[in-house]
């Protein structure tokens, strides 16, 4: 009984840990919360947006969430900012209920919704997405690039990788 009873707590514990004990609410700072890198000069820009609320977490660079809204057309973002190949958006805790990665997923591999890059490497081999659907509604997150990939399973970066950082 006594194992029974530790076992359950221990998972109970466990569960509390992953899903709600290292994630903060990131507060809105006005005017850069989201921003999106420009095609012209490959520099990240601030992008019109509201209602933003995010989530991230100390324990790793890829629990990064965020939803927003915007009002900017297709048309001049999909001029304006480079797009981003191969979002795959990470699933977010359920108490965190405006980002639903399989609705991202399923109208970026429709076309429906578009996905840029956010910024390259905000941390070594580690991009922030932006994705936006047809009603205005936004979403980062952060997703292993190709140069983080190989260099977080041990092989050497890839051709056109910036330096590994060293420490």
């Amino acid at each position: 009984m006594f194992i029974a009873v530790v076992a359950t707590l221990g998972g109970i514990a466990m569960y509390y840990l992953q899903v709600y004990a290292f994630y903060d609410a990131i507060p809105m700072s006005g005017t850069d919360d989201v921003q999106m890198t420009v095609m012209v000069n490959g520099e990240p820009e601030p992008i019109l947006y509201e209602n933003f609320t995010a989530i991230d977490s100390e324990s790793s660079p890829i629990r990064y969430r965020a939803c927003f809204e915007t009002n900017m057309s297709a048309g001049l973002l999909t001029e304006t900012y480079e797009a981003y190949e191969n979002p795959e958006p990470l699933v977010a805790p359920d108490w965190f209920d405006c980002f639903d990665a399989k609705e991202i997923g399923f109208a970026l591999e429709e076309g429906e919704g578009l996905a840029f890059v956010g910024q390259s490497n905000i941390v070594y081999g580690i991009d922030r997405v932006v994705a936006i659907l047809p009603d205005g509604r936004g979403f980062v997150w952060h997703q292993i690039n190709r140069c983080g990939e190989k260099v977080f399973d041990g092989e050497p970066a890839p051709l056109g990788c910036p330096p590994e950082p060293r420490d």
